[in-house]
């Protein structure tokens, strides 16, 4: 049987934290191949001089989820990523990239707070499909964006191994 069990699973430790630190995105077109290996992409090649770029994230403000969608009656089977992320302060640069995460398919790479990277879009892309900019009203309020990307991807998202992650922002 294809799809036949393999594992259980038992309780570990009570040692990881929620929420995501920072994410990195690229087109999805200039990624030309990943190799992944039992659930982690453990090689990535980029097109010659393209490279993902680095958003830092203040804590816990931002994360993902990836959802199940399931039609027993169709035998359909997908998962949904969802990744959404606030950006402080409003101002023209960050509006200006906005502007361009929402032009493009994109793949991003989330770093969790377990030191863990997960890639997101491998197959089919993540598209910013909601998202608002807000001045706040007092003055302790947030003053900046709050974006949401999503996807339908065949599998859930795989682990993106350390040597990987590494080099994500050099160019290819």
């Amino acid at each position: 049987m294809p799809c036949a069990l393999t594992q259980g699973y038992t309780l570990d430790c009570r040692d990881s934290l929620g929420g995501i630190t920072e994410v990195y995105f690229i087109a999805s077109s200039d990624v030309t191949s990943t190799t992944e290996a039992s659930g982690v992409i453990t090689a990535l090649v980029k097109a010659t001089g393209k490279r993902f770029y680095k958003y830092e994230l203040t804590k816990g403000t931002s994360m993902f989820t990836e959802n199940v969608a399931s039609n027993v009656q169709n035998g359909t089977l997908f998962y949904t990523p969802e990744l959404t992320i606030i950006l402080n302060k409003l101002q023209a640069n960050t509006r200006n990239e906005i502007l361009l995460l929402a032009q493009n398919r994109l793949v991003a790479v989330a770093k969790d707070n377990n030191g863990k990277f997960f890639y997101l879009g491998k197959t089919r892309a993540l598209d910013l499909t909601a998202g608002n900019a807000t001045s706040g009203t007092a003055e302790g309020d947030r003053s900046g964006y709050t974006l949401t990307f999503t996807g339908a991807e065949p599998q859930l998202a795989p682990e993106v191994n350390s040597a990987v992650a590494a080099a994500l922002t050099t160019a290819g």
